[in-house]
């Protein structure tokens, strides 16, 4: 059986590039970083981050270009995918990213108002906190039946 699917939620390192294609297809590339942290033998807390290369096409693509914004929170869901080119020097190189399948847009960065409905907390607004980094803090409003609008 073959499975390649990864699912990360993170903050973006910088402003989304969008480009066309030969083909007049769009593709956006931006990149997310995801912070982990735990308590080393000492008992004292600990942070590492990793950083992932997002690479997104077509209407999604423009989407994400036109709302996403460094420091913003977002989900990304696709596949892991790793291309081999030769630079000017004839030198192989490498490069392991992610092809969006969706891409779920946050709250927008530090002084961006809050989570947004259906964002995640970030985990470094658990840094201080006594909270599990695993633990999903959700929204506490609630939905009334009378904003749907069907």
């Amino acid at each position: 059986m073959d499975f390649n699917k990864a699912i990360i939620a993170g903050n973006l390192t910088r402003d989304p590039e969008i480009r066309s294609l030969p083909s007049g297809a769009k593709v956006c590339n931006f990149s997310l970083a995801t912070n982990r942290f735990w308590k080393d033998k000492d008992g004292v807390q600990q942070k590492s981050a990793d950083f992932h290369n997002i690479v997104v096409f077509g209407r999604q693509a423009e989407t994400s270009a036109q709302y996403l914004k460094k420091g913003q929170e977002a989900m990304v869901e696709g596949r892991i995918q790793t291309r081999s080119w030769e630079d000017q020097n004839g030198e192989k190189k490498y490069r392991t990213e992610i092809v969006a399948e969706r891409v779920q847009f946050g709250s927008r960065g530090p002084g961006g108002g809050g989570p947004s409905e259906g964002s995640y907390q970030s985990n470094e607004d658990e840094q201080g906190a006594d909270n599990d980094a695993d633990q999903i803090n959700y929204p506490e409003e609630e939905v009334d039946p009378e904003d749907i609008p069907f």
